[in-house]
């Protein structure tokens, strides 16, 4: 097994030498001067400018939104792997203050554009240069019914630092600070190596390690608690503000989706949780001799799983070779992560627990961040995690507004590289029994994909929807947690007293409110994708190709209409669903 000291950490020297570095100074610096020009000479202006200077200012802007982006994606990568860093944490702070501080002479801009009436607006476009910027006007303009005045939009954007950015800060270092003692095990580990012993081979070892979790999670569950109440008042106050109508609407308009679209894809999943969670989890613990599973098993390899752990250099080599096979230039792209120092693959302390992607900028590169354990779930996470970064690669010709993607979307390129990844293991393994384990794996990951998923969704939903009448105890979020966790995974799983603070660990609910349902999405879509390839679409690698080139430049209609696919209708999630079912049926026919 690869020895983690021999696992690759990323070089952020692409970006700047280290926090001291006089360059990253100098970028603010000028960020700060070209902000305040940029506002001299157009706030107040956008009505009479003609298509072609308003071209210009688009440009600037953008221009100015790079070197912003490039110093805080600095700031951010090295957070991840520093979070019990103090310095580093100062450092991050100072920097978010400062870019924000800069930010906010710019932010007149959207303001002014989302004032425009559509006659104004259309005069301009009628240049090319400005009707090149068409797809990010869109989706700024998507928001100008909850677009509050200039002056509490400022407001807000310079009070972030000391409100919402402060509390998932606290979030992360408190996570990061946290130590485990597992029985049997050892004392003081991290979070990555607690969870990652939730999927031990060996069962005592299961049982200890979610009792350690579940203990540390209670002895900081007030905490927790707090945090997540504030961020979901803070979320409701700004949501009647700016007059949302759900929780989620201000998610679903940046992911570009509709409300029904989303509705009809976690009506669709729930409505499955028999046929596919507790169909398997019942099939599993019959595989383990038993009635029901206790939840730390729920993960656990298969009772004839003797497959040996992955070394890195292997995991690399099958994930090049299946994105070889499907298209060279994807292999390619993915190559350079691994020849340039792109990855941060070794588990160490203070470091983010998670995976990631980071897109940075369009004149840099991506950076992926991931714990390499050497399990075979470690080789499909380095596989979604480098679907990601070969999908912003690709888009990054579209430039800093209209490269980055929308949550929905923005999964497209990981599932399918799993799924490449995945039909490469099993087409080369010849043995019955070792196939049955690579089949029951993708089930459990996608089940951890599309049901979890949308089961954390509904807890979100109900905590968001019950914190507009006040403040919500630790206990009753407890009781939110394993009511739907619950409903989602049947009855063949068995939940204990200390799994009910288990919400309390998802980073998505503080960094990112309603983004989980993102995942079920790119997972069905996916499923259907790879449905339409797997029976010979005619040029299909190349309308894939150009699906991820075209970055957030297309919404889903666009983007999957040339695979004869459309996500509002209802048969396409059925489509999606039914290949996780299906897999559930040849593992029954298997016994």
């Amino acid at each position: 097994m690869t020895h983690p000291a021999e696992l690759p950490n990323w070089d952020l020297s692409h970006l700047y030498k280290n926090i001291d570095d006089p360059q990253l100074d100098a970028d603010l610096g000028e960020a700060a001067k070209r902000s305040q020009t940029f506002s001299k000479t157009y706030a107040a202006q956008l009505a009479k400018l003609d298509g072609g200077v308003f071209a210009t200012a688009i440009a600037e802007y953008e221009s100015i939104s790079e070197i912003l982006n490039k110093a805080m994606s600095y700031g951010q990568l090295l957070f991840s792997v520093s979070t019990g860093d103090a310095q580093v944490g100062r450092f991050y702070q100072t920097l978010q203050e400062r870019v924000t501080e800069i930010s906010s002479d710019t932010l007149f801009f959207m303001l002014e554009i989302n004032r425009l009436d559509d006659d104004q607006l259309g005069a301009k476009l009628s240049d090319p240069a400005a009707a090149r910027y068409q797809p990010w006007l869109n989706d700024v303009r998507q928001y100008r019914d909850h677009q509050l005045s200039d002056d509490l939009e400022k407001l807000l954007l310079e009070k972030s630092v000391t409100g919402r950015a402060a509390w998932v800060r606290l979030f992360e270092e408190t996570f990061a600070d946290m130590r485990f003692d597992v029985d049997g095990v050892g004392e003081g580990m991290t979070q990555s190596q607690v969870l990652n012993l939730l999927s031990d081979k060996d069962a005592i070892k299961r049982k200890a390690a979610a009792a350690a979790f579940g203990k540390v999670l209670k002895d900081n569950v007030r905490l927790l608690a707090l945090i997540t109440n504030t961020l979901a008042k803070d979320k409701d106050i700004e949501d009647r503000w700016r007059k949302y109508a759900r929780p989620l609407s201000e998610r679903n308009l940046s992911n570009q989706v509709e409300d029904e679209v989303v509705d009809a894809l976690v009506s669709s999943v729930r409505d499955q949780y028999a046929n596919l969670a507790h169909r398997y989890y019942a099939m599993k613990a019959k595989w383990f001799g038993k009635d029901v599973l206790d939840y730390w098993d729920r993960n656990a390899p298969l009772p004839d799983d003797s497959s040996s752990q992955f070394e890195w250099d292997d995991a690399r080599d099958l994930v090049l070779d299946a994105y070889g096979s499907f298209e060279p230039s994807m292999a390619g792209i993915a190559q350079k992560f691994f020849d340039e120092n792109w990855i941060d693959a070794q588990p160490r302390e203070g470091k983010d627990s998670g995976a990631f992607s980071h897109p940075v900028v369009p004149s840099a590169h991506p950076y992926i961040l991931l714990n390499f354990h050497g399990k075979a779930r470690d080789v499909m996470t380095l596989a979604h995690e480098l679907g990601h970064g070969v999908h912003q690669v690709l888009a990054a010709d579209q430039g800093a507004l209209m490269s980055d993607t929308p949550l929905t979307t923005a999964e497209t390129a990981s599932v399918f590289g799993e799924m490449l990844t995945f039909r490469k293991m099993v087409d080369t393994e010849n043995d019955p029994a070792r196939r049955r384990i690579l089949l029951a794996g993708k089930v459990e990951d996608m089940l951890n994909t599309v049901v979890r998923q949308v089961s954390f969704h509904e807890f979100e939903t109900r905590v968001h929807d019950e914190r507009k009448s006040g403040e919500l105890a630790a206990e009753r979020l407890g009781e939110i947690w394993l009511d739907v966790q619950k409903a989602s995974l049947g009855p063949s799983i068995r939940f204990d007293d200390a799994y009910k603070n288990y919400w309390a660990y998802i980073p998505h609910f503080v960094h990112t409110p309603f983004y989980v349902y993102a995942y079920a999405f790119g997972d069905c879509l996916v499923n259907s994708l790879y449905d339409v390839f797997a029976q010979g679409h005619e040029g299909f690698a190349q309308k894939y190709l150009d699906l991820l080139a075209a970055g957030g430049t297309k919404r889903h209609k666009e983007l999957l209409a040339p695979f004869g696919l459309d996500a509002s209708d209802p048969d396409f999630w059925k489509r999606g669903l039914s290949v996780i079912s299906g897999f559930i049926d040849e593992l029954e026919a298997q016994g």
